[in-house]
Order: C-alpha cells, then structure tokens, then sequence
C-alpha cells in the first residue's frame, strides 16, 4: 500500500494535548500496522478571526504543495471532517487523480452546512466525490444518504473506537487513591469542552435538584473553558444554588483520563448533539456508567441498558437519570461491556484497513 496521507483540521499538540485525540490515536493504531502515514493538520484551536484566517490558509498551502511534490507516491488521502478539511481531498482528486476517503464526526453535518449555502453545497460536493465516506454513528449515515443523497452502499458506519490498553477497569478506591480523591463522595464527572452545547448549564442545575437526596455527591467538569462569557455563566450557577462541591478540571492526557473515568461513580454526556461520543465508550471501558442525552451516537451507544438515556436541555429528566446512576439503576454491566467490545481499536483499524485497500484498488 503506497503513502496514506491524513488530512485534518484537529490535531493535538504538546500546549493542546487533547485537541483531536482521538485523530491522533487512530494514526499511531494505523503506524502500528506499518502503514505509511503523512498527517497535515491544524494543532491547535483558533484564537480569533485574522489568526484563525492565517493557520487556516498556512495549512493550505502546506498541504497543497505536498500532494503536488509527492502525487506519485500517495495512495489515498483521508479527511477528517467534510468542510473545511475534504476540501483539500476534493482537490487532490480533482487535480491529481489521488483517491480519498472522509470521515464524518457530527458537526461537519449538523452544524456547519447550516451556516451558509454556500459551505452546504461545498461539503455535498465533497461527499459525492468520495470514494467512501465514513460516518462514526448510525444516524449521522442516515442524514448523509438523505440530506445529501449519498449512495447507501458509498457510506459506512465506523466509529473511532476505544483503545482498551489505556481505558480498562480499574478498581474505584485504587484510582481515587492516585489522584488524591475522597474516597467517600459521590463523584460525577463531565469530559468535554466547556461549551453551553455540551449541555454544562442544565447538568449543573440537574446537580443542584440532587443535593438533597445525594449531599455528599461532587461534581467535576474537564476540559479547556472556550468562551469566557459562559464560563462566568456557570458560575453564577454556581453561585446561585449555593453549590460548593463543583470542581473545574483541565484536560489531562488519556492515561490519567482513564484514572478519573475509573475513579467516578457516573460520566454525565448531556450535549445537544453528539456524532458519535467516543468519551461516553471510554467511561464504559473503564466500568463506569454514563448518563447521555437521547441524541446522536449517544442514541445507539446507550441503548438496551448499556446507559441510561436522558433528553436533551432537559433538566427533570438528566436529574432523574443522575439519580438513577448513582443508585446503580438504569443500567446493565454487561451491555456495557458487549457496546465496548463492538467498538475495540482492534475491530476499528482491521475494518478501516479494508476500506483502504478497497479504495486505493
């Protein structure tokens, strides 16, 4: 097999270690294959319109001139994302006759053709020049063969799977232990950046209607705080409901990750929209429970007991579905252990293995 190149516009960096890690965990599955690997990506999240502008176009030109010194010895290119990042696949179609792949994550599909005709029009386009879109969830394919009317046979559904190496069950008291963490508390843990999409303001107030029944519950929230507004947002909340066992967490790599996942009684995923929720799976791998709205992969990652599904900006109902995790109800250990195996990287890499193959033939 020739020269891969990955094309992506979420990268992690040694300032931005989490930053599309997952892209980054599915390369270094690929190398382990001894797959020749190229990654052209965007490493660190936009601070601003002109910087935004200026890395955007840098990650053009740097990929363009690429493909042109190197059309010879590439097989395939894969995209992570349709629009921006297919773009450069698209044109490395158009122009030097190299095949591509492109992997859909969520909002590539829900949220950013929305923003204007004219993105909406790029990213069918991209879609149908594919030579296999790849869709992390079962309904993102849905809406990709409906909304942009995408051969069902062009499109398949694999998701970015759970390294069971680094996310597997420890026992609870053994992983608060490392981190310094009452071993006495009810804790509750949200992964995710701190976005009001992820659903943060509803789970913080579903957290203060608990208080009573759970007194000793606490709640940590990780990851990197976007926008300043929201976060002084939350804290009125916080405020507000008199709610002192609320702690904000940076990101941390994915071995200490794992710990923390170990380490909680529950992972709460209330977002809006989720294309697919690998950290909801990574919990699942780790033993714990997770409490997810009824939206996207979550819809089918969280079925038949293997989470307890809640509905989205609804408080009532994330209240009860926390309380229902905290007394171990709503949910069976053992559909959460078959929803991981279906996903392990081991499965993920093989399938995707065979979808290059297929393409570059």
């Amino acid at each position: 097999m020739k020269k891969i190149v990955i094309f992506s516009n979420m990268y992690p960096s040694e300032n931005h270690p989490t930053f599309g890690i997952f892209v980054k965990n599915q390369v270094e599955q690929l190398r382990n294959e001894k797959l020749n690997i190229e990654v052209i990506a965007i490493n660190e999240p936009g601070k601003g319109k002109v910087l935004t502008l200026k890395k955007y176009l840098s990650w053009f030109m740097k990929s363009m001139f690429y493909l042109l010194k190197n059309k010879k010895n590439i097989g395939l290119t894969h995209a992570h994302y349709a629009f921006p990042t297919g773009l450069l696949s698209l044109i490395g179609k158009k122009l030097f006759k190299i095949p591509y792949v492109v992997t859909i994550h969520g909002g590539d599909i829900d949220k950013m053709p929305s923003k204007h005709p004219k993105i909406k029009q790029m990213t069918a386009k991209i879609l149908k020049n594919a030579d296999r879109v790849i869709a992390v969830g079962e309904r993102l394919k849905h809406n990709i063969v409906n909304d942009f009317h995408i051969p069902e046979n062009q499109v398949e559904v694999l998701s970015m799977g759970v390294d069971t190496d680094v996310f597997t069950k420890t026992e609870q008291s053994k992983a608060r232990e490392s981190l310094g963490l009452n071993h006495e508390e009810k804790m509750i843990l949200f992964v995710g950046n701190i976005i009001r999409e992820k659903g943060i303001s509803e789970l913080m107030q579903a957290f203060a209607r608990i208080q009573d029944a759970f007194p000793e519950s606490a709640l940590y929230l990780m990851g990197a705080e976007r926008n300043e507004n929201f976060s002084e947002e939350l804290r009125a909340i916080a405020k507000k409901h008199q709610l002192t066992n609320i702690h904000f967490k940076q990101p941390v790599d994915q071995e200490a990750l794992a710990k923390w996942m170990a380490a909680a009684d529950l992972l709460a995923l209330p977002s809006y929209h989720e294309g697919f929720g690998l950290v909801a799976l990574e919990a699942m791998a780790t033993g714990t429970a997770v409490v997810g709205t009824d939206v996207g992969g979550l819809s089918y990652l969280l079925q038949d007991e293997a989470g307890i599904l809640v509905q989205p900006k609804d408080i009532d109902s994330l209240a009860n579905g926390l309380e229902k995790g905290l007394v171990h109800e709503g949910f069976s250990e053992q559909k959460m252990t078959e929803m991981v195996q279906k996903h392990s990287t081991t499965m993920v890499i093989q399938k995707l293995l065979a979808t290059y193959r297929d393409v570059e033939r």
